[in-house]
């Protein structure tokens, strides 16, 4: 169906033969349907897309905007299979089950639902967004979650003592097998996936055991299994990811693959013992949420067009600078991607390599084998290279290399912890890299966070006090005028107000005079002021413009941003 579906837009001159070349490229890449990767890259809209299939094939459309299902129609057709296939059960007359689809041709999954319900099927169509909106909404993971539980306590228990006493392995294995602690796990990671998870947090209590999701940056409580289960679950886990069962003291990583539909996720398992047992986070890396447009990435037009021409410099260093999490890591990948061409050698030491871009050499560091940040740049600069991108600068060795690579006509491009972008100097300096190698060297810096956006489904305007909106930084005069928004909370974003996130950037390029100040030892308030005075646009500022545009709300932009 995927390429015939191409095909037919083509015929009915819905969208062009290169536009087809660009989404199946894309879905190589990062995986999809054609049908929502020709809508990420807004050639046609999911909705155009429905009506023509439902025009095709005389299938009526579905309006799922407020439609609501009865429970025992959704609990006709397994989690998996709706998921698999795209579609969800509506409703039921007679033998008749009627059921929304993405794909209505699809006569594999309308023979699965036959089969599994015994029923005949009746398709509608809808886009592909909205069945995974209602999908979240219907499939109650934390209902599933109960059965599977109970499934599991009618079987005998392993013994696995918290205190730090023997346990048997074999029984451990054979419960980490058993097949309701399988369903659970997957269950866990299905749903991550999802709800657009970044984190998965496992995480053993004196009395009790608790799984959390961490969704657009927060932090939220999916479900509380007993604590009896953890040692099976945890289990199940390091053996996906192919770590020692019986190592319980010391931390450990692993790597999982995961495939959902033509979507394949990477998994990066973190394990570190605590006094109730193993803690297990896994990061979801998913290519298909990859944003390497950096016009979509959350930049002010002034700051991307300055950002856009410190990349294409021939030689220099960029920092990115922010917590973990805050995005560095798309954003360096944009600029990557926007440099990359068949003339230019890019190369990255990266630790770990989290999405691979075609075209661009990456190297994933080991510091098992003394294959480190250093040790990677010296080598890379036997490799005639023309960019270098290190994942991060962490200590005097890496930084004096990078720093002597952008000396000697290399573009560098790299990360460093810091909370904004003029207090980076400082953070070199101390490193032990002298001054004037820092002037000489850095060519722009790069601050970043993320805030959440405010749900497009559910935005309604709402009254902030004046006073409250000075004190965040607007002046009385806008503060007086400003209209601003917040989510109500609807089925799209969880009843958060908020789906998705954006990022605010603040970006000082060096100039002469903020070299001079470098040189003379000037602090970070400093420098500051001079950036604002050349046109530097500060975090907080980047988040005001987010409020004025209505994006984001006063509460996400006082979360993530100082007003000094």
């Amino acid at each position: 169906m995927e390429s015939r579906l191409g095909q037919m837009l083509i015929k009915a001159h819905l969208i062009t033969g290169e536009q087809l070349e660009q989404a199946l490229t894309l879905q190589k890449t990062s995986g999809g349907r054609i049908g929502s990767n020709l809508a990420r890259l807004g050639y046609i809209s999911e909705e155009e897309i429905s009506a023509f299939l439902g025009r095709q094939y005389g299938v009526p459309p579905a309006d799922l905007a407020n439609i609501k299902i009865d429970p025992a129609i959704i609990k006709l057709v397994p989690a998996e299979v709706a998921d698999k296939h795209l579609l969800i059960p509506l409703s039921r007359a007679g033998s008749i089950l009627t059921v929304a689809m993405a794909d209505p041709s699809d006569i594999f999954a309308i023979d699965d639902v036959r089969f599994m319900t015994g029923y005949n099927v009746k398709p509608m169509v809808a886009p592909e967004s909205s069945i995974r909106l209602v999908l979240n909404k219907y499939y109650d993971t934390a209902g599933l979650a109960q059965t599977l539980v109970k499934d599991f306590q009618r079987k005998e228990q392993p013994g696995a003592d918290r205190d730090g006493g023997e346990i048997d392995l074999a029984e451990l294995y054979r419960a980490s097998e058993d097949a309701p602690v399988i369903k659970l796990v997957n269950l866990v990671l299905t749903d991550a996936i999802r709800k657009g998870a970044s984190d998965i947090h496992l995480e053993p209590y004196e009395k009790g055991f608790r799984i959390r999701f961490r969704v657009d940056g927060v932090l939220y409580e999916v479900m509380s299994p007993p604590p009896s289960l953890h040692a099976a679950v945890s289990s199940r886990v390091k053996i996906m990811a192919r770590l020692d069962i019986a190592e319980r003291r010391m931390p450990q990583d692993g790597r999982i693959k995961v495939k959902l539909g033509q979507r394949e996720l990477d998994l990066r398992v973190s394990t570190v013992p605590t006094l109730f047992g193993e803690k297990v986070v896994m990061r979801l890396l998913d290519r298909s949420s990859l944003e390497l447009d950096m016009s979509k990435l959350g930049f002010e037009p002034r700051t991307l067009t300055t950002f856009e021409k410190a990349i294409l410099a021939p030689y220099g260093m960029i920092l990115v600078t922010g917590p973990t999490g805050s995005g560095k890591t798309t954003t360096l990948y944009s600029a990557l991607t926007r440099l990359n061409s068949p003339e230019t050698n890019i190369m990255t030491a990266e630790d770990p390599v989290e999405y691979n871009l075609a075209g661009i050499n990456q190297v994933q560091a080991n510091s098992d084998i003394g294959l480190n940040f250093p040790a990677l740049l010296r080598s890379f600069l036997r490799q005639d290279p023309d960019i270098i991108m290190v994942g991060e600068i962490r200590d005097y060795d890496t930084a004096e290399i990078a720093i002597k690579a952008a000396l000697t006509g290399h573009l560098v491009l790299s990360t460093v912890h810091t909370n904004d972008a003029p207090s980076t100097v400082n953070r070199l300096i101390s490193m032990g890299i002298p001054p004037y190698l820092v002037a000489a060297s850095l060519h722009l810096l790069l601050a970043q966070r993320l805030v959440r956006r405010v749900c497009g489904e559910c935005r309604q305007e709402v009254t902030v006090p004046a006073v409250a909106l000075q004190d965040i930084g607007f002046t009385e005069a806008e503060a007086q005028r400003l209209t601003c928004y917040r989510g109500k909370g609807c089925m799209a974003c969880s009843d958060t107000g908020y789906r998705g996130r954006i990022a605010l950037y603040e970006v000082m390029l060096l100039n002469d005079e903020i070299r001079e100040a470098i040189l003379r030892g000037a602090s970070a308030i400093e420098l500051r002021e001079l950036g604002r005075k050349h046109g530097m646009i500060t975090l907080r500022e980047s988040g005001l413009q987010k409020i004025r545009e209505g994006v984001s709300t006063l509460d996400e932009v006082a979360r993530v941003t100082s007003l000094f």
